[in-house]
C-alpha cells in the first residue's frame, strides 16, 4: 500500500485591479465564477489529490491592495508560488508585470518561489491587446512560468494549480534528497 504524502503550499495573486485576481482565486478554491472585485485581502483554501499525494494549498488574493503599492513582504512569505496576473484586453495590465509586479516578487518573494505570469480573460479573444506570443516571449526571456486562462469559462485554470503544485512536490523532493 502506497502512503499518501501531505504536503501545504502558499500561493499569492498579484496584479493590477481589475485583472480578475478574485474571480480566479474562486475559481482556485470553490469552482465559482463572480464578476465583482474584492477590495480586502483574501485567503481560500483547497485541497488537490495528485498520485499518493494530497495537497492542501492556501490561496492569497491580494485584492485591493495594489492600488496603493502597499502590498508588503508579509503576503509572500512562505510561498511556494507567486502568481502574476494580467488582463489579456488590457496591455497596460501587462507591461505592469515588468514595471512593478516582477521587481516587487524579486524583492520580496523567498529566493527559490516558482514565478508564474497569468493572462486571464482569454475568452474576449476579440478584445485581446497582448498577443500570446508576446506574453511567452517575455516569460521565457525571464525565467517565468506562463499560461493563458479564463476565470469566467474555467478554461485552464485547474491545470495551473495542478501544475505549480506538482513542481511544489518535485522540488521538496530534491531538497529532502539532498538533506
Amino acid at each position: 500500500m502506497i502512503k499518501q504524502k501531505d504536503h501545504q503550499f502558499k500561493f499569492v495573486l498579484t496584479g493590477n485591479l481589475g485583472v480578475g485576481k478574485s474571480s480566479l482565486i474562486q475559481r482556485f478554491a470553490g469552482d465559482q465564477f463572480s464578476e465583482s472585485q474584492s477590495l480586502s485581502v483574501d485567503f481560500r483554501q483547497r485541497t488537490l489529490h495528485l498520485e499518493d499525494n494530497n495537497v492542501k494549498l492556501q490561496i492569497w488574493d491580494t485584492a485591493g491592495q495594489e492600488r496603493f503599492r502597499t502590498i508588503t513582504s508579509a503576503y509572500y512569505k512562505g510561498a511556494e508560488a507567486i502568481i502574476m496576473v494580467y488582463d489579456v484586453t488590457q496591455a497596460d495590465t501587462f507591461e505592469e508585470i515588468d514595471k512593478y509586479w516582477l521587481p516587487e516578487t524579486k524583492k520580496y518573494g523567498e529566493k527559490n518561489v516558482q514565478l508564474l505570469v497569468i493572462g486571464n480573460k482569454n475568452d474576449l479573444e476579440e478584445q485581446k491587446q497582448v498577443e500570446t506570443a508576446k506574453a511567452q516571449e517575455y516569460c521565457q526571456s525571464h525565467n517565468l512560468q506562463f499560461a493563458e486562462c479564463s476565470a469566467k469559462t474555467a478554461d485552464h485554470v485547474n491545470n495551473v494549480l495542478i501544475q505549480l503544485s506538482k513542481n511544489g512536490i518535485e522540488k521538496k523532493k530534491q531538497k529532502d534528497a539532498g538533506n
